[in-house]
């Protein structure tokens, strides 16, 4: 083979053989402030909580993925390597309010023995960014002892894996959490935090409780389910895709993106979609990928620039004329107007697709897997526009209208309405 065919293949080789390699992350602490480096260079994270769409992240401004555990992880971080992504890759350790307890020692240690398989499994990959040794572990619970667990699997990291800083992530900011942390666990390298309402308070709190090292924020999004207003009937009340986008991008802009001192970046909540409380709460695309009004934020926030082409904006939606908070109650097989008043930013002109669900009624905490609901067909007419009408149906009970607004260019406003059918 001659050497000019010889030296283009050797230097292929060579990167290939280069990308199989772990590439150094480490936390620094300099002039009174913490950064992660990676690869030597400052590495602030613009991440997104689920890898649905990681060519969409990188292309919008972002340069990491979270998981929440390894199911998966082989394509994840295929994609994350294919991408120019990291990943805080997730370690599932068992939860309390699951039944598992930390009395029990020969549990606690083959969980260890778990773990540390998959950390010897995926701890050379160059997306590996660094570790989340369990998810909201504070959720429901009573047991101290499971900060000890954490502590061994973080001090177990640290001899398998050089390579990678450890984090535990709890749900919200709590001082019992944070002193137990501090004195339980000084393997953990960074402190994970997941909030919502809550975000622009972070840095305060985070100073308030006296966690002086650096942290993340793993997930953060719109206003909790926990958080929102509830109806008489205890449904709570979801914001507009528009609504949302509004607060993603004030909430991130007032807090953590000022918090140049200790916070080392974040992963907003959820790049993709899933049914938790309803279809559309948490996902920031919907089922069938379209992006909402926050997806847009999302790439302004990464990237100092807003998209050619902006989603649809949901300026009012009614049922009856009241809206989502206002407490609707309708009367069974009778006829309701809806107005919903969407403008689109290109002047694109819209469809609107309407969905009547029932409350649902499988509801979990901590973001367990939830069934959506059927849907209820028949009550609306075909090819609705911003304005139609409502045939209720003639069951009692609890029911919620979705709209979806799309534009021709995968955009989309999405808004629901919660309303209680009730005889007279």
């Amino acid at each position: 083979m001659r050497i000019s065919v010889l030296l283009p293949l050797l230097a292929l080789s060579t990167a290939l053989y280069a990308q199989t390699k772990p590439i150094k992350v480490e936390v620094k602490q300099a002039g009174g402030r913490y950064e992660l480096l990676r690869g030597g260079q400052p590495y602030f994270i613009e991440g997104a909580g689920g890898g649905q769409f990681p060519e969409r992240i990188k292309a919008y401004g972002g340069n990491s993925i979270r998981t929440w555990g390894t199911n998966g992880a082989d394509k994840v971080l295929a994609d994350a390597n294919r991408n120019g992504l990291t990943v805080m890759l997730g370690l599932d350790v068992a939860r309390e309010r699951h039944g598992f307890n930390y009395d029990d020692p020969a549990a606690v240690a083959a969980q260890l023995q778990k773990v540390r398989a998959e950390v010897l499994r995926y701890k050379d990959n160059p997306a590996v960014l660094f570790w989340g040794i369990g998810n909201e572990l504070n959720l429901e619970y009573k047991n101290p002892k499971v900060w000890d667990a954490v502590e061994q699997i973080a001090r177990m990291i640290h001899e398998v894996d050089p390579n990678h800083p450890t984090s535990t992530v709890l749900a919200g900011l709590n001082q019992p959490e944070v002193d137990y942390i501090k004195s339980r666990c000084p393997s953990v390298d960074i402190l994970s935090i997941n909030t919502y309402a809550g975000l622009a308070a972070i840095p305060q709190q985070v100073r308030t409780m006296g966690w002086t090292g650096p942290y993340v924020v793993a997930e953060w999004g719109p206003t909790g389910h926990w958080e929102s207003p509830v109806t008489p009937w205890k449904a709570s009340v979801e914001e507009t895709s528009s609504q949302k986008a509004a607060v993603y991008q004030s909430r991130y802009e007032a807090s953590v993106a000022k918090d140049t001192t200790q916070c080392l970046g974040t992963y907003v909540f959820l790049w993709g979609q899933k049914q938790e409380r309803t279809p559309t709460w948490y996902g920031i695309f919907t089922e069938d990928g379209k992006e909402s009004e926050v997806v847009d934020v999302m790439q302004y926030l990464w990237s100092g620039k807003w998209p050619a082409n902006r989603a649809p904006h949901l300026v009012l939606f009614t049922l009856d004329g009241k809206q989502a908070t206002g407490n609707v109650y309708l009367q069974p097989g009778k006829t309701y107007p809806v107005q919903a008043t969407v403008t689109d930013p290109d002047k694109d002109p819209l469809t609107y697709r309407y969905e009547l669900l029932p409350e649902s009624t499988d509801l979990k905490s901590g973001g367990d897997q939830e069934s959506r609901p059927a849907a209820v067909s028949g009550r609306l007419p075909a090819n609705a526009k911003g304005q139609t009408t409502l045939t209720t149906p003639a069951r009692e009970g609890a029911y919620r209208l979705f709209i979806y607004a799309t534009d021709g260019h995968d955009n989309v406003a999405t808004a629901n309405i919660p309303f209680y059918v009730k005889g007279r």
